[in-house]
């Protein structure tokens, strides 16, 4: 059995990773991290300090809050503990260093999307990236979301222009941008516009929009349920205890 913490365990995300894990045959749910506890049929604690020292689990889940994720896996990487984390908003810079601090070979798993239908989004956009100058992406959450963009679409758009490298867009940009109206053009990531919708009604979606000389292409997925993410959760559960080191994206366990 697979022994797994869920840090978050009484928010969306992280109530549907409990039902996952517990209703999976190879896994259990040994304790619950959360400030806001609830009563759970497992030990709950305010911490992951204080969880890790009373229980050991092979896997420390993420699912909190983009303030609070990096001091969560300060603590649980130099104990040696796996971490699987779908909390967005770290640079992959922060990843890097604290993956570094790992102990007993464990592994820093992220995906900043555990359904396989928006890896394959990004990996599509990634192949059309080189035959398209224009390329911006749309981005559609809840509006209980805490960071924008998404590390999706964050993700995406580091993809598109690592294919077309050296090629940049073409597309008009800031410039254009009329007085009073800053951002119209979205925010640049890698010099991909990235626009950020926040409305009730969705849960996860997103759009990349390709355009050249008299077409375009759209590469659209939609998630309209948290528990599309959670095939992809236990993969991440079932296969980190074999890794070590920074490891992103679901796609290098999909192979």
């Amino acid at each position: 059995m697979i022994n797994v913490a869920v840090a978050g365990y009484a928010g969306r995300m992280g109530s549907a990773v409990v039902d996952a894990v517990t209703a999976a045959d190879d896994m259990q749910v040994v304790c619950g991290i959360d400030p806001h506890a609830k009563e759970a049929p497992f030990p709950v604690f305010a911490t992951v300090e204080e969880a890790l020292d009373t229980v050991t689990p092979d896997v420390l889940v993420d699912f909190t809050q983009p303030s609070v994720v990096a001091n969560n896996l300060a603590v649980a990487l130099p104990r040696g503990v796996n971490c699987v984390v779908g909390t967005t908003g770290l640079a992959t810079e922060k990843l890097e260093e604290l993956a570094a601090t790992a102990t007993n070979g464990a592994c820093l798993f992220f995906a900043p999307n555990f359904t396989t239908g928006a890896v394959l989004m990004m990996e599509f956009a990634k192949a059309a990236a080189p035959y398209f100058p224009e390329a911006e992406v749309i981005e559609y959450h809840h509006c209980n979301k805490k960071d924008a963009p998404s590390g999706t679409a964050v993700r995406t758009a580091q993809m598109i222009a690592e294919a077309r490298a050296p090629r940049v867009s073409e597309a008009p940009g800031r410039e254009t941008e009329i007085e009073g109206a800053d951002g119209a053009r979205g925010a640049l990531v890698d010099g991909v516009p990235v626009h950020s919708v926040r409305s009730m009604g969705f849960v996860a979606s997103q759009e990349v929009i390709f355009g050249s000389l008299g077409q375009t292409l759209t590469i659209r997925h939609d998630s309209w349920d948290r528990t599309s993410y959670m095939p992809g959760v236990l993969l991440g559960i079932r296969s980190v205890g074999e890794r070590e080191g920074l490891i992103i994206g679901l796609e290098t366990f999909m192979d």
